[in-house]
């Protein structure tokens, strides 16, 4: 199923990133959207918030999603490239579309993730490599340690 309104997608999951970043996080956001383009559950990086490293945006979107039978025709919405960790998520549960923000500031599983089925659809979005950039320049030890590079 082609997807048209991929900004409006992303848009929802900038509005996540601007959030956590305004509560001194990571400004990642994400958005899962259901087949029919309902948004199913929002979240953004909460590791610095709750003190817990497993919170990244797209487990937290996952999450708000509740329980599902099946993920088919879902679409992953993240305004960042996913690390592996969420990569991994996005292939256990089968979610056949991501759509990303940026792929400047970190390249993560994408290239993989297309490898193996998944329809990848990069934005390329200016706001969204300015955020990560003004981030990474202002709180390197916060971006090394969300990285692995801590």
């Amino acid at each position: 199923m082609e997807r048209t309104d991929h900004r409006a997608m992303l848009a929802t999951a900038v509005a996540e990133a601007r959030a956590g970043l305004a509560e001194g996080g990571i400004p990642i956001g994400a958005a899962l959207y259901g087949p029919d383009g309902v948004l199913l559950g929002r979240g953004r990086n909460r590791r610095v918030q709750d003190g817990d490293p497993t919170l990244h945006a797209e487990t937290v979107a996952f999450r708000a999603a509740g329980r599902r039978r099946d993920y088919r025709g879902t679409t992953m919405v993240t305004t960042l490239s996913p690390c592996w960790y969420c990569s991994g998520l996005v292939r256990q549960f089968r979610i056949p579309w991501v759509v990303i923000g940026e792929t400047r500031t970190f390249r993560g599983g994408h290239d993989w993730l297309a490898a193996h089925g998944v329809r990848v659809v990069l934005m390329d979005d200016a706001a969204c490599t300015a955020m990560m950039r003004h981030f990474i320049t202002a709180r390197p030890e916060l971006w090394n340690e969300d990285i692995g590079d801590g």
